[in-house]
């Protein structure tokens, strides 16, 4: 069994219900031949569309003037539709600039984590492209989300199939240290806030399964914001779950005022987070057909040491009367959750990223994601440092709050940025802040604006330990 580890190292979504729609955690398949037999018809002027031998739907639009340059796609985590651009507005420029834009649906049969398909089934778009349209002169590899960790699976498996990638909020960290922090955060949630209740938190076998055990925590939650007390363990769990304290429709907390950090969590949590966690925890399990995340020998003190977040836990236990110590070691013994080794071993193989780079990439990420946190980004990065190829990795971030919540301007100027690297054969300056931020509010007004900044991530808090058996 692995251990459970800190993997090594950027359009709003602040509802579950919208947010399902663009998470992404994708997944490495196995790379589809250019003998695969995938049918394609034009429906319409510049407009194709076909399916690939597993079923899978895929679609392009070419423009008339197209540059040779093909975007392919990844969509995030929900229906198995094919897709081709983040956003309508963000494809209409792309065209207009003369890219082409190809996506596929990944394999239908499947759960909306769709691990077991995603990079197979973008190559296999790429060729039924190439056969349908002509070969690209280049190809850059673009992802949100879900979308984001199976671009970087096709960044680092596509020598000679791709020349560059952009991710774009991506879930770069994979699929095993996902599961496991927020496992952390629920297991906190349930002990401390529901002790006399035994609360599910795995092994989900219907969607109702999941949104029962959602909607229990969160009443759980809302219970608990009433008093001081309920709202340091409140704190607690959102420093599991790596939970920005930045919401929507507040102002960045001040640096030291748990109160107010605490408050921007707690909103968060009231716009159905865990409704969406919950579901895609469901989906996690279809994929890997187990439950894939493990508390055993979890040490809660030490991993609350690891966050940015415990200084606030600290002061709001401290000014509620509270004993965290004594909570501490109550998590710590009651750590017994353990995983289906055969579903960790899957994910672990089809659901992670990080172990090099074949190609220049893009990392681009909000500093406040409720859903994929920030964080997960240093973690990508140290695993891409680790591999050697630290030089072709480059991440930026933009301040703003939520999933995913870009301008068509951050995304365009981004997709210039990688395309300028592919061209020059190096970084210079047209990764760095000031250089996309420039390029974004260049595309104008209508595009709408831009906000990238200066930013490192701290630590993606998750453990390490390692576990075996059932």
């Amino acid at each position: 069994m692995p251990a459970r580890r800190r993997f090594a190292r950027p359009f709003s979504v602040g509802l579950a219900a919208s947010a399902v729609l663009s998470f992404a955690v994708g997944l490495p398949a196995a790379h589809a031949g250019s003998t695969a037999a995938a049918t394609a018809a034009t429906s319409a002027p510049g407009h194709l569309t076909g399916t690939l031998p597993d079923g899978a739907t895929w679609i392009a639009d070419v423009p008339p003037n197209w540059n040779g340059t093909l975007l392919l796609f990844s969509h995030g985590f929900g229906p198995t539709t094919a897709a081709d651009a983040p956003s309508a507005d963000t494809a209409a420029m792309l065209l207009a600039e003369g890219y082409a834009l190809a996506g596929s649906s990944y394999d239908p049969n499947g759960s909306w984590f769709a691990v077991d398909s995603g990079e197979r089934d973008q190559f296999q778009t790429q060729s039924a492209f190439s056969r349908a349209a002509g070969r690209p002169a280049r190809t850059i590899a673009v992802g949100l989300s879900m979308g984001g960790l199976i671009n970087s699976q096709i960044a680092r498996d596509g020598a000679g199939r791709v020349d560059g990638a952009l991710n774009l909020c991506g879930m770069v960290a994979g699929g095993v240290d996902l599961d496991n922090y927020q496992l952390d955060a629920e297991y906190t949630l349930a002990r401390l806030l529901l002790p006399a209740e035994q609360v599910p938190l795995v092994d989900f076998g219907t969607p109702d399964a999941a949104a029962a055990t959602a909607t229990r925590l969160t009443d759980a939650i809302t219970a608990a914001q009433a008093t001081p007390q309920g709202r340091a363990r409140i704190a607690l769990a959102a420093a599991y779950l790596n939970l920005s304290d930045w919401a929507p429709g507040q102002n960045p907390p001040a640096a030291g005022d748990a109160e107010a950090q605490e408050a921007g969590q707690y909103a968060w949590f009231t716009q159905g987070l865990l409704a969406f966690i919950e579901f895609g925890r469901y989906s996690v399990e279809q994929s890997a057909g187990g439950n894939t995340s493990w508390n055993v020998g979890v040490d809660y003190a030490a991993l609350l040491n690891q966050s940015e977040h415990a200084p606030e836990v600290r002061a709001l236990y401290q000014a509620a009367g509270l004993d965290l110590h004594a909570d501490l070691a109550v998590l710590t013994a009651g750590a017994h959750q353990g995983a289906d080794p055969a579903a960790v071993a899957r994910l672990t193989a089809t659901g992670t990223a990080g172990q090099g780079l074949a190609v220049p990439t893009l990392d681009v990420h909000t500093t406040s994601d409720n859903l994929i946190p920030v964080e997960q980004e240093n973690a990508f990065a140290d695993r891409i440092r680790a591999a050697g190829d630290g030089s072709l990795l480059r991440q930026a971030y933009v301040a703003r709050q939520g999933h995913c919540n870009f301008t068509t301007a951050e995304i365009v100027a981004a997709v210039h940025a990688i395309d300028r690297r592919v061209s020059a054969g190096r970084w210079a300056d047209v990764a760095t802040p000031a250089a996309l931020e420039k390029a974004a509010l260049a595309l104008g007004p209508d595009a709408g604006g831009a906000a990238y900044v200066p930013f490192r991530p701290s630590s993606l808090v998750v453990g390490r330990e390692t576990w075996s058996g059932r």
